[in-house]
């Protein structure tokens, strides 16, 4: 059986589908590994290295697609590469099925298997395929770096003959796999870190990492079964700003990472809110592909607000292109794994098997 990948429009994605490493797997478990001449270049990896892991290279992607049984990446393949695909072939990735879910509809349509990696189930055994968990991860590291770069002050206290340089101190809006990292890293860098989530279950892990977490108490439960945060009534929005708006007042970095599954994001810092923060201050917004977490969010732009910095970029994994794509290349391995049978060496989809179930969209 062939898996292979093609490149990406790389103005928008830099991150591979398949590392080096990833070959010599496909390659123990029978399959041929097709990729695009020149697949990693960007990313300092020559087609050599790939070559001495098993990988075979093609210039033509109509070519590879047509052969392949399955086709793995991070985006959908555009409209003229998806003329070349046949029946029964496999589509691996992350395809932003709530957004896409025409484009994928009409590959179904051909009869070609559409596995979607986002729809993963909150499942012990999915872990290890758990690509939303894996990129966020790196996602949240990377916020804080590029915020304390942009940030013009210290951030760790300082005792100096001088005088004391006062320790930032630090929101993170969302205590998910991304807000954990922020926290996690802030802190490793001497932040005064403080965190706020709608779940009350983040609060044990946030205080773990040396957070303090903020939350308004209330009754309902605000988590859904699969442990992502759900939208929140409107006396909860009520409360929650007006703690909000009383810790932003001294706060010097934001970090904004709050999501929810398929929908817009909440905007959860509005504009009195950031009118009322110190100048000089920084909002990090790791939301603003879907729309954003403040009221001025601009994707791929510094929005400068009364000397507030609001920044947000379309993929943050583009600045970490090597390390996202050797754990996206490792979620997808172990996703594949479970598709094939390693006894009859072919692939089963197998609808009873849950992760097999929720990730194949129609």
């Amino acid at each position: 059986m062939i898996i292979s990948s093609i490149l990406e429009n790389r103005d928008f994605e830099k991150r591979v589908a398949i590392t080096p490493e990833i070959v010599k797997k496909y390659k123990n478990l029978g399959f041929e590994v097709h990729l695009i001449k020149d697949y990693a270049n960007h990313l300092g990896i020559n087609d050599k290295v790939y070559t001495e892991s098993g990988a075979k290279f093609f210039n033509s992607q109509n070519e590879i697609i047509k052969n392949s049984d399955i086709i793995i990446q991070h985006g959908l393949l555009n409209d003229e590469q998806v003329t070349n695909m046949k029946e029964n072939q496999i589509l691996v990735g992350s395809f932003n099925y709530h957004k896409n879910k025409e484009k994928i509809q009409k590959l179904s349509s051909k009869k070609i298997n559409v596995f979607s990696l986002e729809l993963l189930p909150r499942i012990t055994r999915a872990q290890s395929m758990d690509i939303l968990s894996s990129q966020a991860n790196l996602a949240g590291y990377k916020a804080v770096l590029e915020s304390f770069a942009f940030f013009q002050k210290a951030i760790p206290m300082m005792m100096t003959a001088a005088g004391t340089v006062p320790a930032a101190k630090v929101l993170v809006v969302g205590a998910g796999v991304a807000g954990l990292q922020a926290i996690a890293t802030a802190k490793r860098m001497g932040a005064i870190v403080f965190a706020t989530d709608v779940r009350m279950a983040s609060k044990e892990q946030v205080e773990s990492l040396g957070g303090k977490f903020l939350t308004v108490e209330v009754e309902e439960n605000l988590e859904t079964e699969g442990g992502y945060a759900k939208e929140v009534s409107e006396d909860f929005k009520k409360k929650q700003e007006e703690l909000l708006a009383e810790t932003l007042k001294k706060i010097d970095i934001v970090i904004c990472t709050a999501l929810i599954p398929g929908k817009k994001a909440p905007i959860i810092i509005n504009e009195k809110m950031i009118n009322d923060m110190q100048p000089g201050s920084v909002i990090y917004d790791l939301a603003a592909a879907q729309g954003g977490n403040t009221s001025f969010t601009e994707v791929d732009k510094i929005i400068d607000k009364n000397g507030i910095k609001i920044m947000g970029e379309n993929n943050i994994l583009n600045k970490l292109p090597v390390s996202a794509s050797n754990l996206y290349a490792k979620n997808l391995f172990n996703f594949v794994s479970n598709l094939y049978d390693k006894e009859n060496k072919k692939i089963n989809i197998n609808l009873e098997d849950e992760i097999i179930m929720n990730t194949l969209v129609k």
